[in-house]
C-alpha cells in the first residue's frame, strides 16, 4: 500500500465522517429541540427560543461541523494527487463555497460574524439598554 492510497483512504473516511456528523446531528437535534434546549450563550434578558429556532440552531451547528470535515477531506485528497491548475481551481471553488456556507450558518446561529467577539455584541446591547 503506497502513501497516495493511504491519503485517499483517509480523505474518504473524512468525507464519511462529515456526512455522518450532519445526519446524526439532524437526528439528535430533534429530541433536544423538543425537550426545550436553550443555548447557554443567550443574553439573560432575551426570550427563550422556540422549538423551531432551537432546532435550526442545533441543526446549523451540526451542518457547520460537517462542512468543516468535508473541507478537510477535500484538502487531504488534493495532496494525494498531482496538483493541476484545473484540480486546484476546482478545490478552491469548493472551499470558497463551503466557507461562505460556514459563515452564513455562523451568522444564523450566533447572530454575529465569526470574527466579531461576544463582548462587542453584549456591550452594544448594554449600551442600548
Amino acid at each position: 500500500m503506497d502513501l497516495q492510497h493511504i491519503i485517499e483512504t483517509v480523505g474518504r473516511f473524512m468525507d464519511f465522517a462529515g456526512v455522518a456528523v450532519m445526519v446524526v446531528g439532524a437526528l439528535v437535534s430533534i429530541p433536544m429541540a423538543l425537550r426545550g434546549f436553550q443555548p447557554k450563550r443567550l443574553p439573560s434578558e432575551s426570550e427563550p427560543l422556540s422549538v423551531y429556532r432551537s432546532y435550526r440552531q442545533l441543526l446549523g451547528r451540526s451542518i457547520l461541523l460537517g462542512l468543516e470535515l468535508l473541507v478537510a477531506a477535500d484538502i487531504i485528497r488534493s495532496v494525494a494527487v498531482t496538483p493541476t491548475f484545473e484540480g486546484v481551481g476546482v478545490l478552491a471553488i469548493i472551499v470558497l463555497i463551503r466557507t461562505f456556507l460556514s459563515f452564513s450558518l455562523e451568522l444564523e446561529i450566533t447572530g454575529r460574524w465569526p470574527w466579531q467577539t461576544q463582548r462587542a455584541g453584549s456591550s452594544t446591547q448594554s449600551a442600548a439598554g
